[in-house]
């Protein structure tokens, strides 16, 4: 497809929470799982629970993902940080617009879960620009929650997603 991978998902590491962005199209998804299955390092995702219905939801479960209801105030957050300490390994994808759509600003949901779970956050591009995956250094969360945004937006700074639009 003429993609190509700059770095990789840490190895050494086996806890974190992978942010990816921008994330305005249908096709995100497939790019992210090849750039996963490229790295070999099995990363899971959670995604809205429609996508886990119908005949086609056997196949995202298989991949790694799971169904969100994001219709209720369940505590999410939560729920995911103790995954995150009862398990040996977990690596958890997601996409911290929440959406495809445009917003004006991140869901903090990413940014709580790695704190509550103590691990750090590795950011990974969707650049149809340039037709790359880029992968940050792991980086851990400090008391400074503006400082730490800062320092995730500027990795997406000139980044291109496939609807640029939205991002």
């Amino acid at each position: 497809m003429g993609w190509k991978l700059v770095n990789d998902f840490p190895k050494d590491i086996k806890k974190y929470v992978v942010i990816a962005a921008p994330h305005t199209s249908w096709q995100d998804f497939p790019i992210g799982i090849l750039a996963r299955n490229t790295s070999g390092v099995r990363i899971n995702f959670i995604g809205k629970d429609s996508l886990f219905k119908g005949p086609f939801g056997f196949i995202f479960k298989s991949l790694g993902g799971t169904p969100v209801d994001r219709t209720k105030n369940n505590n999410l957050v939560d729920a995911i940080v103790d995954v995150f300490k009862e398990r040996d390994e977990f690596i958890l994808a997601l996409s911290p617009e929440g959406t495809r759509k445009k917003v004006e600003k991140w869901k903090t949901g990413f940014y709580y879960i790695a704190k509550g779970a103590n691990v750090p956050v590795v950011m990974a591009t969707l650049d149809f620009g340039k037709k790359e995956v880029k992968i940050s250094e792991p980086y851990y969360t400090t008391d400074d929650k503006e400082k730490d945004f800062e320092y995730f937006t500027s990795f997406y700074k000139d980044v291109l997603g496939k609807k640029p639009e939205l991002f």
